[in-house]
């Protein structure tokens, strides 16, 4: 089972990824790549994507076996990580 701060990584992992993507004019990833990108396993990569998709960050199409099969940031996504980006300009708040 997976701790809060390894839950909370991965969540981190897949919207940085998704909003690199978005800024290569990609605006949709597809769950084996973004699987393989991040090295995540497909039971907590389907749940990052399910808490985002939920928290209105993400959308996701769904495969039949409950793994997402496209993601993709929605714009309140683009926006949150825009706002996270700013905040990581500023002195002291950088990762």
């Amino acid at each position: 089972m997976t701790t809060l701060r390894e839950r909370k990584t991965y969540r981190k992992a897949v919207l940085k990824s998704l909003y690199r993507a978005v800024e290569l004019n990609r605006p949709e990833v597809s769950g084996a790549t973004l699987r393989d990108k991040l090295g995540l396993p497909d039971e907590d990569l389907s749940a990052a994507c399910a808490y985002l998709a939920g928290e209105g960050l993400i959308t996701v199409d769904w495969t039949s076996h409950g793994t997402p099969a496209t993601v993709s940031l929605t714009h309140e996504g683009i926006r949150f990580m825009e706002g996270e980006e700013e905040g990581s300009d500023a002195p002291g708040q950088g990762e």
